[in-house]
């Protein structure tokens, strides 16, 4: 159970309260649609001071510092995506030290945390991408893996559990040069994509985490004239990926709605500040998070699952359109 918070649900009425969601980077469409959840929270709950921010690049010390503004600043409230969740061990303790809720996401190792908030069970993800890619490679041949960064929690559990499931079911599949850092950007995806299709010309498959990751190797792919050979699984937003989805470039992709993940830290945050809990089975008031699972942290705060994992290909993408 998360120990208990500072702030009284009286307390909680007796001013605004301020919720401050912090992502990897800014400007990305993965957290611009997160930036759409947080924005109907807060127009859910015009009583509040809600907002999000992020670092103009993938980077983990421009995140800390800005967390750490915000600390100073006296935000009652932090709803953060971690770059490096072992990087903001130390300002998040001081944080709580001080009566600061934290919330997080995509960080289940996040050991000074009250609750960090998951979208569904990460090592079943991986796994699930790494079948529809095997599937698609016919079970055999290389294959390799994209990470945003060796120190992303979730990004390394996708591709461990990808590897793993590889291993188990799949033995003709040959993992070369594993974990390729993209720092989810395209353009530097795109160009270690082509380097690893030049030195591997009989690669067979990819499989990708970060959001930007699918359409610098799908570029790749496509331009080396290779859609329909070499597969490309990963995660990705429908929008984005839909031409080389469209293509065949990338084959499929999985993902959770940004939106709703941004929704489910604030709704938690929101709780907390008003001196509650998430409880085992409870309602978030957000779709994927409407029955959710409470474990054990990796500190002392809570582990809370949604079941907001979605698979797509050019079949039914479509249906998913943001």
């Amino acid at each position: 159970m998360v120990s208990a918070v500072a702030f009284a649900p009286e307390a909680a009425l007796a001013q605004e309260k301020s919720i401050t969601t912090v992502v990897k980077i800014s400007g990305i469409p993965w957290f611009d649609r997160m930036k759409t959840g947080v924005e109907k929270f807060a127009n859910e709950n015009p009583d509040m001071a809600i907002t999000q921010v992020g670092p103009a690049t993938a980077d983990s010390a421009q995140q800390l510092q800005i967390v750490q503004d915000l600390v100073a600043k006296g935000t009652d409230a932090l709803a953060v995506v971690p770059m490096d969740p072992s990087i903001l061990e130390g300002i998040f303790k001081r944080a709580m030290d001080r009566g600061t809720i934290v919330v997080t996401h995509e960080a289940d190792n996040q050991k000074n945390t009250m609750v960090d908030v998951e979208a569904f069970d990460n090592d079943a993800y991986g796994a699930a991408l790494n079948e529809r890619l095997a599937e698609c490679m016919g079970g055999k041949g290389k294959w390799t893996t994209f990470v945003g960064s060796l120190g992303s929690r979730t990004h390394m559990q996708w591709v461990g559990a990808g590897e793993e499931n590889a291993k188990s079911k799949h033995a003709d599949m040959e993992l070369v040069d594993p974990n390729n850092e993209s720092f989810d950007d395209a353009n530097a995806t795109y160009e270690k994509a082509k380097e690893i299709l030049r030195k591997h010309p009989d690669i067979k498959g990819f499989q990708t985490s970060a959001g930007n990751d699918v359409l610098g190797v799908g570029r790749a792919i496509e331009e080396a004239g290779l859609t329909g050979k070499v597969c490309l699984v990963g995660t990705g937003l429908p929008n984005p990926s839909a031409a080389y989805l469209d293509s065949g470039a990338i084959t499929a992709i999985g993902f959770w709605d940004p939106q709703k993940a941004g929704m489910a830290m604030n709704a938690v945050a929101k709780l907390l500040l008003e001196g509650k809990s998430v409880e085992d089975g409870m309602d978030l008031g957000v779709p994927g998070y409407e029955k959710v699972s409470v474990k054990q942290g990796a500190g002392k705060g809570q582990l809370v699952i949604g079941n907001g994992m979605v698979l797509a290909d050019k079949d039914n993408y479509k249906e998913y359109l943001f």
